[in-house]
């Protein structure tokens, strides 16, 4: 189903303009904008619609939605059209001076070029306050992987060898661990391997993490009885046949570790972002 984003000029004097991104009948945004596009270096403050509008004088723009993504208090959309066609909406919440408890909204609406302009602070999408996240280890997991600070406990999974749980229990996202041995091994059944991927890359958050770096699959002396075109040729076949793979190459063990801790804290918080 396309999304489009759809300009309207309104008769009210202060927000002339009203911007929906619209998919198929059902309204994803609706704002009220001070300008149809901000200027070089500009923000444009906005206002949530909150009832139809019935001010509606004539429609100025209806463009096809490439992608849009909501990201913590950013939301990004990319429109196509040649110009003018990356923007982010941020929206903040701010307490009420002189009225305590008491909280509104602020929404403004950014271009890459201003935000390139202001050089806002350095700051990851995920990064914020530490959420405490619970991990579950595949019951048959030798040795496994440390998470310190979360709770962990040992289960059945879907698939993987660990789990990132969500409130509820339910499970979040998907990990499955390999050694270097162990995927050497598995290019020798290969039909078996694809099988797991497969149930793998099915959930939407999943990672395939290689304690072992790309290179190392290309090296003579360690890939024993396989050459290294046919392992090169393997992982390539990987990344071919399921484009959503996120096959993962880390030096070691202890980076393979940290970067699976890392993934899992950062979609916590992302769900922490979401909830508030």
């Amino acid at each position: 189903m396309t999304n489009f984003w759809v300009l309207e000029r309104c008769s009210a004097e202060r927000f002339p303009f009203r911007l929906r991104i619209i998919s198929g009948e059902r309204t994803v945004l609706a704002l009220r904008a001070q300008a149809q596009w901000p200027a070089a270096g500009q923000n444009i403050f906005c206002l949530r619609e909150t009832e139809p509008a019935d001010d509606v004088i004539e429609e100025v723009e209806r463009v096809p939605v490439v992608a849009f993504q909501r990201r913590g208090v950013r939301l990004s959309v990319v429109l196509d059209r040649p110009r003018y066609k990356r923007c982010d909406f941020l929206f903040l919440t701010r307490e009420s001076k002189g009225r305590p408890g008491e909280k509104y909204e602020q929404i403004f609406w950014q271009t890459q070029l201003s935000m390139r302009q202001k050089r806002p602070a350095v700051r990851l999408v995920s990064q914020g306050r530490p959420r405490d996240f619970a991990v579950r280890i595949a019951h048959d997991e030798r040795y496994p992987w440390r998470f310190p600070g979360s709770v962990t406990e040992r289960g059945v999974l879907p698939a993987g060898d660990y789990a990132l749980l969500d409130d509820d229990g339910g499970i979040r996202a998907l990990v499955e661990r390999k050694t270097f041995e162990n995927l050497l091994a598995d290019f020798g059944t290969m039909p078996v391997l694809h099988q797991r991927l497969i149930e793998l890359a099915a959930h939407e958050n999943h990672a395939l993490v290689v304690e072992a770096p790309y290179e190392s699959f290309l090296d003579s002396g360690r890939v024993h009885h396989y050459s290294p075109s046919f392992c090169a040729a393997a992982i390539a076949e990987m990344y071919a046949l399921y484009p959503r793979l996120r096959l993962v190459f880390c030096a070691n063990r202890k980076t393979a570790n940290e970067w699976t801790r890392n993934y899992f804290a950062a979609l916590s918080r992302q769900d922490g972002d979401a909830g508030q």
